[in-house]
């Protein structure tokens, strides 16, 4: 691990003062696993056995249309490319968009018929289309979870139904949650539509918290009976997202499946309003935001500028943000050669002596290896200390 220079500590500057308000701890919520956390900042804020692997139902389904949006964006499909439907798709059992075999159906109503019914053979089909098979698929699922450093997932099939070795997390849908609104936000609105009509046949979605709550606007629901009710959910006010996860939480009710879906969209309901109502979130610094310059070793110049990779925002308890503490570390010496984007330090915001967020300081310029006259330099400089 490299050791680090302070290069600064600063405090917030003010924002307009705003009264601090006592943070009470986070409600109780009916649900085996669950996740709170800023979207800015990624910093969670209530957690309950957030790394525990369960069964993740529909929410399968979210990653599934991050692998589709990953096409879309790449310009490998578009919205109204079609997808033949199997009959394997066909077939798919649980919730249906109902696809007819042999038809042509576009990428942009396939999508629709899975996200918002939770249609299993619209999931099939997407995955077939992009794919080929579904094993091909399922294979892109599991390397992009692995990308996006989902450590407890892994997929077995692109709808969710129950299959050896598929799992995932709390925290694990919380990060792909994240990415889906980070990466994805022309496609977001799949995400928050409230009903799909098909074949004549008009489904709602099964997230109730969409009128539930007014400033909820997406994600997905799950359920199997290993499961039970899962719920990644996300809303925004004033400019500051939430998203909360909540899986495993019990039936409400034995013989009204839409009150289990309301007492589910109850729970996530109580996780965001918490996050909305008693945090606050700042941005600190725009990505490449000059922090400081490290000292390069044997370079062709003596110093490269440093910054975070990313807009790194910090999120506190509200009227609690100007007392928060940033700390700049740099490493001493970087050897040269030194490439653009490469760590050389970090930043750390912390609030009463809690670290809150921390994020790399990267190299805004390359540097190249020095001619004989540095690399002297520097060596002489070396031996006196």
């Amino acid at each position: 691990m490299p050791r680090y220079l302070l290069a600064c500590i600063v405090l917030l500057a003010a924002a307009p003062a705003t009264a601090a308000v006592p943070v009470p701890s986070a409600p109780a919520v009916d649900a085996a696993s669950y996740v709170l956390l800023d979207f800015q900042s990624g910093q969670v804020l209530a957690q309950q056995d957030p790394d525990v692997r369960r069964a993740p139902a529909s929410t399968t389904k979210l990653m599934t249309a991050y692998v589709v949006f990953q096409d879309l964006a790449s310009g490998r499909i578009k919205l109204d490319t079609q997808f033949t439907v199997s009959n394997e798709a066909w077939r798919q059992i649980g919730s249906r968009m109902f696809l007819k075999p042999g038809s042509q159906v576009s990428v942009d109503e396939l999508l629709q018929g899975m996200l918002i019914p939770s249609g299993n053979d619209a999931a099939m089909a997407l995955a077939q289309g992009v794919a080929g098979t579904e094993a091909g698929f399922v294979t892109m699922m599991n390397a992009d979870a692995a990308a996006l450093g989902m450590r407890n997932t892994h997929y077995a099939n692109p709808t969710g139904l129950p299959a050896d070795g598929l799992y995932t997390s709390a925290a694990d849908l919380a990060t792909l949650s994240r990415a889906l609104i980070r990466d994805f936000p022309q496609y977001y609105h799949y995400l928050s539509q409230k009903q799909f009509t098909w074949n004549n046949i008009t489904q709602p979605n099964w997230n109730k918290l969409l009128w539930l709550d007014s400033s909820a606007d997406g994600l997905k629901t799950g359920y199997t009976e290993d499961a039970g009710y899962c719920l990644a959910s996300s809303a925004q006010r004033g400019g500051q997202r939430m998203i909360a996860v909540v899986m495993n939480v019990p039936q409400a009710s034995k013989t009204d499946n839409m009150l289990n879906y309301r007492h589910l969209a109850q729970v996530s309901e109580s996780l965001l309003d918490y996050g909305l109502r008693f945090f606050g979130t700042r941005k600190l610094y725009d990505a490449d935001a000059r922090l400081g310059q490290a000292r390069v070793w044997k370079g062709g110049a003596e110093f490269v500028a440093a910054g975070p990779a990313r807009p790194l925002y910090v999120t506190a308890p509200v009227g609690q943000l100007a007392e928060v503490k940033v700390e700049t570390r740099l490493q001493p010496r970087v050897p040269a050669p030194v490439a653009k984007g490469q760590t050389v330090g970090e930043v750390t915001a912390s609030y009463d002596g809690k670290t809150l967020v921390s994020a790399p300081l990267v190299a805004l310029d390359a540097v190249p290896a020095g001619g004989v006259w540095a690399k002297l330099r520097d060596t002489v400089l070396g031996w006196v200390g």
